[in-house]
């Protein structure tokens, strides 16, 4: 191995080590890989940042930035309203075809978002039944379209830059509906096993708020029964703070105190009830903090705020929202809200102030679920002129009339102009780790094949995997793909088994195609984990999932999911 090679091997164990062992963000990772490379002098400066000029990749950040657009239209949530109606196995089917429809063309980060709190307020069904099918179904839609995934995309960009011709719109879709079909089918035979977490009113209670007695409360000298506070609707007062102490298994006949604070465990829409009580402050140090317009958000699992408490992170001073409560899947969490320790898929309500959108790190720090646009949905003409554009926009792209990428970018001046994407949302809503991670990616990928790091690999992987054939290599590549974007993130994976799916392809002397669908497939494929996929942690809090929730359904879909790539790739993309 020359200079280049034993460089970029070096740089590449390091990263591969980092992504499986350490908790620095991918973006950092991946910058710094390509960096070294730099510094190292195996890429000059012209051909590093080339990458992150890649027409795949302008078009991921056009559609990411288009979306914000699209999620707040009136029709997807007209859409999520008929499907509470039927049987549990109809609401599934109807979800289910509905989400991937909708992600196969539009970022299905936004579809989840948008369809969540319907999901969760449907009158028929528990949420926990239909929560983790709408993550499932929206990574699966993903898959039927040049568009529907970032990895797909992606995995276009490695294409042509490695010499290929560029992957058509629906050279996905053959084997997309295969694996959307027979996930479908696997997550309608499970749903038995999936938790109903909406009947037990203990669990339909989750969330954990606290208010304050200010000096001058009525409340103060009397007992919790004479002041009301136990035949709240949908809330249950399960402890007070009084200097220091906690006082729990309150009779109706505590007095109450001033400056005691109540914690109530309960439904979040029953706050405003608290505010009724004559110096009962939910928000009680920052009076321009109110509790008419609330956000939702899980914290990510990369957030910086994790294993601090709201004290320790200034949370108020950081993000200049106050966190009124907060829902930790089934945990009854115990102790003053500021003494708890934040973990990653905590749910949080924040009563914000206008400064609360320009924070700088929301998109880094927390999963949306709800709250940050509820006043912003755009009417019924505003809504089909967003998507009627947008499909219109999709129809020249795919026959070739415009050029998809241009066509994305005048679409999304024209909902700049009419105020449809203000400039603010561009700004705080910006992919810059998106960018950084797939700009990085393909040049590392594309140093691997050009210096034959690639190929050297592929010839230790050609003597291993020799006896099993052109086949057996395709199948290894799918399963290490799979693996790694369960335990990293899916574009990470795809830039780390491209390179070496297609030199194995080139030493196989068979067409690249199959094995390019299998890094592609195999990168969508994240069922198992709640961290794996951010639909699958955005669901996490709100469908009050455990952990083994996710493994009891996933590993049998992902299994179904594998089967079905497997046996489809070389059908539709014979070697």
């Amino acid at each position: 191995m020359d200079y280049s090679q034993l460089t970029l091997t070096g740089i590449m164990v390091i990263l591969v080590l980092c992504l499986f062992g350490t908790k620095v963000k991918p973006a950092w990772l991946f910058a710094s890989a390509i960096g070294t490379s730099y510094l190292a002098g195996i890429i000059n400066l012209e051909n590093m940042l080339i990458n992150f000029a890649n027409p795949s990749l302008i078009t991921l950040i056009l559609l990411v930035l288009i979306s914000i657009g699209i999620e707040k239209t009136s029709l997807v949530r007209k859409l999520s309203n008929s499907l509470a109606k039927g049987t549990l196995s109809q609401s599934v089917t109807k979800l289910g075809l509905s989400t991937a429809f909708l992600s196969s063309f539009t970022n299905n980060t936004a579809v989840v978002a948008t369809l969540i709190s319907a999901v969760k307020e449907n009158p028929t069904h528990a949420p926990s039944k239909l929560l983790l099918p709408l993550s499932y179904t929206a990574i699966l839609g993903g898959t039927l379209t040049l568009i529907g995934t970032s990895t797909n995309l992606i995995i276009n960009g490695f294409a042509v830059d490695a010499g290929m011709k560029p992957l058509g719109f629906f050279d996905f879709t053959l084997v997309g509906i295969g694996v959307l079909s027979s996930g479908l089918i696997a997550i309608l035979l499970m749903l038995k096993l999936l938790p109903d977490n909406g009947k037990n009113e203990e669990e339909v209670l989750p969330f954990y708020l606290e208010g304050k007695i200010t000096p001058g409360s009525k409340l103060i000298g009397k007992s919790i029964e004479e002041n009301g506070l136990r035949e709240l609707k949908d809330l249950f007062l399960a402890e007070i703070l009084r200097d220091s102490k906690r006082l729990s298994a309150i009779t109706p006949q505590q007095i109450l105190k001033e400056n005691d604070v109540l914690m109530f465990v309960g439904d979040i829409k029953s706050v405003p009830l608290l505010s009724q009580f004559d110096g009962l402050k939910v928000v009680h140090d920052k009076n321009e903090m109110n509790v008419e317009h609330l956000v939702e958000v899980v914290v990510s699992h990369g957030a910086s705020i994790i294993g601090k408490t709201l004290k320790e992170a200034k949370f108020r001073e950081q993000f200049s929202a106050a966190v009124i409560a907060v829902r930790r899947g089934h945990d009854r969490l115990q102790g003053g809200l500021g003494k708890i320790q934040l973990q990653a898929g905590d749910a949080l309500i924040l009563a914000p102030t206008p400064m609360f959108y320009e924070s700088k790190n929301l998109k880094r720090e927390f999963v949306y679920i709800s709250g940050l646009d509820l006043k912003t949905y755009l009417n019924d003409k505003k809504s089909h002129s967003v998507f009627g554009s947008f499909l219109a926009i999709l129809a020249l792209g795919i026959t070739g009339v415009v050029p998809l990428v241009k066509g994305l970018m005048v679409l999304l001046i024209a909902y700049l102009l009419t105020s449809i994407i203000k400039p603010n949302e561009i700004k705080r809503r910006f992919p810059v780790e998106l960018l950084v991670i797939v700009g990085s990616a393909i040049g590392l990928a594309k140093l691997m094949i050009s210096t034959g790091l690639a190929q050297e690999v592929s010839n230790v992987l050609l003597i291993v995997l020799g006896d099993w054939g052109a086949y057996g290599a395709f199948i290894a590549i799918f399963i290490l793909t799979l693996l790694c974007t369960e335990l990293i993130t899916n574009n990470a994976a795809a830039a780390l088994a491209f390179p070496i799916a297609y030199s194995l392809a080139l030493g196989f002397d068979v067409s690249p195609l199959p094995y390019i669908m299998a890094v592609a497939f195999g990168a969508s494929a994240s069922f198992i984990s709640p961290y794996g996929y951010q639909t699958n942690l955005m669901v996490y809090s709100a469908g009050n999932y455990k952990l083994k929730d996710y493994i009891v359904m996933g590993l049998p879909l992902s299994i179904v999911y594998s089967i079905t790539a497997i046996i489809l790739i070389p059908l539709v993309f014979p070697f």
